[in-house]
């Protein structure tokens, strides 16, 4: 397993990490025990950081990750986020005194002395024009309850807004080969700021694995079925907000592409670490298998100038039209 360093912080982490929403709810049934299994499948092959949020399960993906942390005994390296907490879910929640508490409910779960990484958990934009947010965050710092903090963004202008703060070590950000924008001037702006950039929803919602068809049924408590058009959060988290059908066609075509002896899934993550600016995908696995064939993407040899040509315009072709301005 290749590493990246992260940010400013020093820390060395595994380029294909464990995305750990999953196994919290909402992506339909999950079992406790193959959750477990399938994190120290990751461990065992490699896998170093794993992304949580307090809300993920009401805390319960948090408290499996701790529960992780306590059987290893390597360095493992956990993010987590906070204020979504927050009901409403408004910018003028995001205060000191309402970060702290979340983030000493996440402690509790998580049972560490720390937490490596907090992130804002996709707050309102205007949270962004707040210079008093991160100066709560700089001040939850100083109280040693976090190391470090950075962002989980919606949209490319969040991600630029965020990196005006200068103790932002990250930007968590929809990034795959359904959703190309970032790529082309955050990723620059991001390295020039050293700020690591963690992609999530890497396989777009299972669709880039190549597993899904048009008859696949998902649970009533997958959003997957619910959020299919926004209804519960943004759209854009679930597919990477492309067309269902739309997404099946550009995923056959994407299938013709795959290299002998690999996987669409792992084609998939090896495309992401094609670009520096990338610190880590965050690929959820709910069982074993899948933790083992997502971290195999790490050992993957470089994809050739043409193959990445050949994605873009599956792209270009299917989605720039329809998701291109709007994240």
């Amino acid at each position: 397993m290749n590493r990246r360093t992260l940010g400013r912080t020093g820390f060395e982490i595994s380029e294909i990490s464990f995305g750990a929403w999953a196994i919290g709810g909402t992506w339909g049934d999950v079992d406790d025990g193959e959750s477990m299994r399938a994190l120290h499948a990751a461990v065992d092959a490699g896998v170093n950081f794993f992304d949580t949020a307090d809300v993920y399960g009401d805390g319960r993906s948090e408290r499996l990750i701790g529960r992780l942390t306590r059987e290893r005994r390597e360095r493992l390296y956990v993010a987590t986020k906070a204020g979504r907490r927050l009901n409403p879910h408004e910018a003028d929640g995001y205060t000191l005194a309402n970060l702290r508490r979340f983030v000493e409910r996440s402690l509790r779960n998580l049972e560490p002395a720390t937490i490596d990484l907090l992130q804002l958990h996709c707050p309102p934009a205007s949270v962004y024009s707040r210079a008093e947010v991160f100066e709560a965050l700089d001040e939850l710092v100083h109280e040693g309850k976090i190391r470090f903090y950075g962002v989980s963004v919606e949209t490319v202008d969040e991600a630029k807004a965020a990196l005006r703060f200068p103790h932002v070590q990250s930007i968590q950000i929809i990034f795959n080969m359904f959703r190309l924008k970032p790529a082309e001037d955050l990723f620059a702006l991001a390295r020039d700021a050293r700020v690591g950039i963690i992609a999530r929803v890497p396989l777009a919602s299972g669709l880039l694995t190549g597993k899904l068809g048009a008859q696949t049924k998902f649970a009533d408590d997958d959003h997957r079925t619910f959020n299919r058009h926004g209804q519960a959060f943004d759209v854009g988290e679930t597919f990477s907000g492309v067309d269902y059908t739309s997404g099946l066609r550009a995923v056959e075509e994407l299938k013709r592409l795959v290299p002998a002896g690999v996987t669409l899934t792992q084609l998939a993550l090896r495309w992401i670490l094609m670009f520096p600016a990338v610190t880590c995908a965050i690929p959820g696995a709910k069982s074993p298998a899948q933790a083992v064939e997502n971290a195999a993407a790490s050992s993957l040899p470089a994809l050739d100038e043409t193959l990445m040509r050949r994605i873009r315009d599956v792209y270009d072709r299917h989605f720039r039209t329809s998701v291109h301005a709007r994240w």
